[in-house]
């Protein structure tokens, strides 16, 4: 038989299959329903055989580049939406999404480009665009300064390739949070979901015992876990009674937003469209029973969904998209009446919401509320914030800062200490855009120290005076610390550094031709923003006089006043810094008196100085006691001149020259 060409392609294709064109047509035609139906993981794996067997145009680029944003893989999603920016006929928003993935990746710098460009292209959307730099520029300064916390992956719980997430206290020692590591038991078929190709979100128990071991989670009972997504739970105080949220399919109906951490609209079939409702469970000593819908919940117009109830169970907060709000979603709360019926939503007001999303309200036990946003300024995807107040009186909304939050997506936190130690989930640590849950310990607040170093002088008056000192080295320790760090002063002899409240520093500096000096700075617990810390350092000269500041004595006696010992303790530090050096330590009285009473008073002030300072550990052989009475005044007040108190207080001081160095 004599074959065509054609007709000997026709069975060559019979025999081995589709050519590589038509493969890669049906893969992509597959694929492009996958993403139509929001179920993005399995529209990737139909792309990327497509890929593999042809070149993608700009639509298909389009089309990986948003399954990979939308399952919040933010390496896959930045490298492909850079390939979309590149082609011709990208549209402006592509460049936003760049922007954003690039800024989720912490590729701050690259961000702002980006968004500048966006701007450009959409002059209505410059104002936003701004914005969005300025967050670029605050997320690397955040990164900058010393970490607000100690973050590390809670390995207890987390179950690797999955999603764990939103955990929240329950009982005495037990976390109840959400997973997508599936619940089937035996040889049955785990249903999954097409947006991230895992199985459906379920709510999991994890018990710690007294020794601090942690039981393997187990999932609640189906009266709790429907056969869909159930997640994001919270109890009262001591309550049994546990509020969570489920998703449901219901007719597709005017606008939905396509969030795979909020669950909402990802839709079955083209008609039906996800909607979050609240549910309440009570935990008997056999297991969980009485579920019962929340009131408000109202699936045909909206969603209602992530509950927070308060401690004393008086309040619930939650999540809602109802008509009315300021964003995407809101924070709402409801009052529980004196029936135990909860009363009727109301929003929590313009100090949380925003036109972003607000999401995952907790309220630790100390009544603090604490949430997640994309709105409010923050690092990349959804950063965590905390308020004070209550209901709908805010005093402002403050980032957590990092490493609480990253460039990536990080909510559902909880404390287990108020203030101080509890969990959270992010996905900062996921190539492939599952969440984790994290334990953190938070440090105490950061400060700036402002060290300033100074020269000692003396006016024409004789007075003291300080000027800076540029150039200084410094090398600064932190109490119950091995390490330590070396800087330099600037020209203006200033230097600063990140400091901590309630921690203790010590400034050790040094400059040729000066004695070296030590500071000690105990940060106040209630410090502010700033500390300052000044260095004060004296020539190294044998023969030069140097004045010190408040030593005084009471009339008549020569006793080191509690005043005048921490000037002298100033001295000790010097000695011990400077082992080479050996003072005269002087003291002077004004006119006043005679010449022998003078003279044996200021032999004795000195004298009790030099004690002093031996008795703090200085050899005395370093020390020579000199007074000089009224033999050496600084001034014109001597007898029978008439002078001010100020001016003969100027007479009436303690000195120190360097004797020996």
């Amino acid at each position: 038989m004599k074959y065509t060409s054609t007709s000997l392609y026709l069975v060559m294709v019979a025999i081995l299959g589709l050519s590589p064109m038509a493969k890669a047509q049906s893969d992509l035609r597959r694929a492009n329903n996958h993403f139509d139906n929001y179920e993005y993981a399995l529209a990737l794996q139909d792309y990327q055989k497509t890929i593999q067997k042809r070149t993608p145009d700009l639509q298909t680029m389009q089309h990986i580049a948003d399954a990979y944003r939308l399952t919040r893989q933010s390496q896959e999603a930045e490298n492909w939406y850079g390939k979309v920016v590149n082609t011709p006929g990208h549209e402006p928003v592509s460049i936003y999404y760049y922007a954003e993935a690039l800024r989720s990746n912490g590729n701050y710098k690259e961000a702002k480009q980006q968004y500048m460009q966006w701007g450009d292209e959409m002059p209505e959307q410059a104002e936003r665009a701004q914005e969005l730099m300025r967050a670029c520029d605050l997320a690397l300064s955040w990164m900058n300064k010393l970490p607000v916390a100690k973050v590390e992956a809670f390995q207890n719980i987390n179950y690797a390739n999955y999603s764990d997430f939103s955990p929240t206290p329950f009982g005495n020692n037990g976390v109840i949070f959400t997973s997508d590591r599936g619940v089937s038991e035996g040889k049955k078929k785990e249903k999954v979901y097409g947006w991230t190709g895992r199985p459906y979100l379920q709510l999991f128990l994890a018990q710690q015992d007294v020794q601090g071991n942690w039981s393997n989670p187990m999932a609640l009972q189906d009266i709790v876990n429907s056969d869909y997504h159930n997640a994001t739970a919270s109890a009262a105080e001591g309550s049994k009674r546990l509020y969570f949220t489920r998703t449901h399919l219901v007719l597709k109906r005017g606008n939905v937003n396509p969030d795979p951490t909020s669950w909402v609209k990802k839709p079955e079939v083209n008609e039906y469209v996800n909607r979050l409702e609240i549910f309440s469970a009570e935990k008997q000593k056999d297991g969980w029973s009485n579920i019962q819908p929340f009131s408000y919940n109202n699936v045909n117009k909206y969603s209602v969904g992530h509950p927070a109830v308060t401690p004393d169970g008086s309040t619930l907060y939650f999540v809602s998209d109802m008509p009315g709000g300021m964003g995407e979603t809101d924070i709402y709360y409801s009052v529980r009446q004196a029936d135990g019926s909860w009363g009727d939503p109301i929003n929590a007001g313009v100090i949380l919401n925003t036109p972003g999303r607000e999401s995952f309200p907790y309220v630790d036990a100390d009544g603090k509320l604490y949430f997640a946003s994309d709105g409010h300024t923050g690092m990349g995807g959804m950063d965590i914030f905390s308020a004070e107040g209550e209901r709908a009186a805010w005093t402002g909304a403050r980032n957590l800062g990092y490493p609480i939050n990253s460039p990536k997506n990080d909510y559902g936190i909880m404390f287990t200490k108020p203030g101080e130690t509890g969990l959270l989930s992010s996905n900062r640590d996921s190539p492939n855009g599952t969440d984790d849950i994290f334990k953190f310990s938070m440090l105490k607040k950061p400060v700036v120290l402002a060290i300033t170093t100074l020269e000692r002088k003396q006016n024409a008056q004789k007075k003291n005076i300080q000027v800076p000192l540029p150039q200084v080295n410094l090398k600064v320790s932190e109490q119950n610390s091995s390490d330590s760090a070396i800087a330099v002063s600037d020209e203006k002899g200033t230097y600063f550094m990140d400091g901590r409240q309630g921690n203790t520093y010590t400034f050790m500096g040094s400059k040729d031709g000066y004695l070296k000096q030590e500071a000690v700075a105990q940060v106040p617990e209630t410090a502010g923003d700033t500390v300052q810390v000044a260095l004060l350092f004296d020539k190294n000269e044998v023969a030069r006089t140097v004045v010190l500041d408040n030593i005084y004595y009471d009339l008549d006696k020569w006793d080191i006043r509690t005043d005048a010992a921490k000037e002298l303790d100033k001295i000790v530090t010097l000695l011990k810094n400077n082992p080479r050096v050996e003072l005269e330590m002087s003291s002077h009285t004004d006119s006043r008196e005679g010449f022998k009473y003078n003279q044996q008073l200021s032999e004795k002030r000195a004298q009790a100085a030099v004690d002093y300072i031996v008795s703090m550990g200085i050899d005395r052989s370093r020390l020579t006691a000199r007074g000089y009475g009224k033999t050496k005044l600084v001034n014109r007040c001597a007898d029978g001149v008439e002078c001010t108190e100020a001016e003969h207080q100027l007479n009436r001081r303690t000195e120190f020259k360097i004797r020996k160095n």
